[in-house]
């Protein structure tokens, strides 16, 4: 392949059609599910998937169909497929649900308005992970204009993702035989370590998200009345959360949520941290003062990638400050996220942190936890032919070579394929850099890794079209 005709054709492509259609997307409040539980109604997301629909449906590829799947009351899937002329089914993944606005934007910057500053495009879902459709479409395009050979592609872009996938079982089995059995699996929904090279995601952490409440009075009461007579639920709450957490240490106490960290996984986190130091800790955006929980940037890059840890992520029952009296609350609930180790069963661990918070509530206090569990990945050796296309890619586009490591998010996806297809080979790359900061506020995509990631992709393609068979 020559990379730089390759990389001319993504560029020119990418300004001129692909950033227009996506900064059309961001400006489109299309919440997954769990954030917008009226999304059928207020068709946001249906708008979405159909501006992506009618970009795909102008590109230059030869035997391109792609159609809008839309099961009763399920988000929408947009499916393509593009006939092969080599071997074997690719599947690129990536969604086009996006979390909500939060809080904290720049001035200048909202959620939902596409601003271009110093090469970067902000705006919800532009990284996390609107661009996916474009690289992968575009990349089949670098590689059928110089006439090279590819295999049956299939594009499958989700509306669930960020609720968990909670509809993508139902089309997978809907698609049933047209997906067949992908002897490659490219997902465009991960982490980079910085914007210096391409990244491969060899693991995600499977996730544990519910409600923990406390409930201890009928009503709210007069604190000089009631303290020192009945124990405030947020005192019963602390307590149950140091069932889970060394306050101290931030370690998770159950013993049961822990595994072996594989040799392998180590040494990349090791080759990762000797890239990155600092840059580990200093992609987060601590206030003046504040540092990470160590120094040493491999245990960094570990405990976020294999160990267990929790965050509170929201809370009910307490009143704003302005609207705090003094009165003992009664009741209250947190929203835990517990990041579990790739390989732990996640039902297991479900079960397990439901029996220690609700066990013996104090005082008698109704305690109750509700929440589902989703399992990690870990994913198998690279092939040799792959490895080698991975690091060559990141070379041509790049500059340098490719460096892996694990993710602290999940991608439900991932591992559903990775149980439905044991045999299949995984890259699993994106553009979410230091201070890309999805989810959060200020969210953008760095144009330049953008294509220089859809460069690697077309890399990617061809070298499996020749691969040793």
């Amino acid at each position: 392949m020559d990379t730089a005709a390759a990389a001319r054709l993504i560029d020119e492509r990418w300004r001129e059609s692909a950033q227009p259609c996506l900064e059309a997307y961001i400006r489109i409040p299309n919440k997954s599910p769990l954030f917008d539980a009226q999304w059928q109604a207020n068709g946001h997301m249906q708008r979405a998937a159909r501006l992506l629909l009618e970009w795909c449906k102008t590109r230059p590829l030869k035997g391109l169909k792609v159609e809008l799947l839309e099961l009763p009351g399920r988000t929408p899937v947009l499916f393509a497929e593009i006939a092969g002329s080599a071997p074997g089914t690719v599947l690129l993944y990536g969604h086009f649900d996006k979390q909500p606005q939060f809080t904290g934007w720049h001035a200048g910057l909202d959620p939902w308005t596409p601003v271009v500053r110093d090469g970067r495009l902000y705006g919800r879902g532009g990284a996390d992970d609107g661009y996916a459709v474009f690289s992968s479409l575009l990349a089949l395009e670098a590689l059928q204009a110089q006439g090279l050979a590819h295999a049956r592609c299939l594009v499958l872009i989700e509306g669930s993702e960020e609720s968990g996938s909670i509809d993508l079982p139902a089309y997978v089995e809907h698609l049933g035989a047209r997906l067949g059995t992908p002897d490659l699996v490219v997902c465009l929904d991960a982490e980079c370590g910085d914007y210096e090279r391409l990244w491969l995601t060899t693991s995600l952490r499977g996730t544990l998200v519910g409600t923990l409440s406390v409930e201890m009075l009928t009503e709210g009461v007069h604190s000089g009345m009631a303290s020192g007579i009945a124990a405030s639920p947020v005192r019963i709450l602390r307590g149950l959360l140091d069932r889970l957490e060394n306050v101290n240490s931030g370690d998770v106490m159950l013993e049961d949520l822990y595994v072996r960290t594989p040799p392998g996984r180590i040494a990349e986190a090791r080759a990762a941290a000797a890239v990155l130091g600092d840059r580990v800790a200093g992609k987060l955006p601590f206030i003046e003062g504040a540092h990470a929980i160590s120094t040493d940037p491999t245990e960094l890059l570990l405990n976020s990638t294999w160990k267990p840890a929790l965050t509170v992520t929201g809370a009910d029952g307490l009143p704003p400050l302005a609207n705090a009296g003094n009165v003992m609350l009664p009741k209250v609930a947190v929203k835990l996220s517990l990041r579990l180790p790739p390989t732990l069963e996640a039902g297991r661990a479900a079960r397990r942190v439901r029996e220690v918070l609700e066990a013996q509530p104090p005082y008698g206090a109704r305690v109750g936890f509700e929440g589902g569990a989703l399992g990690g990945w870990h994913a198998e050796p690279l092939a040799p032919w792959l490895a080698a296309a991975v690091d060559s890619g990141s070379k041509a586009f790049f500059g340098t070579g490719a460096l892996a490591m694990g993710t602290g998010g999940s991608i439900p996806f991932i591992g559903m394929l990775g149980e439905r297809y044991p045999g299949t080979q995984f890259v699993v790359t994106g553009v979410l850099g230091p201070g890309s900061n999805a989810h959060g506020p200020n969210e953008f995509l760095d144009l330049a890794t953008v294509r220089r990631v859809t460069g690697c992709v077309t890399e990617v393609l061809a070298a499996h079209a020749k691969r040793p068979r």
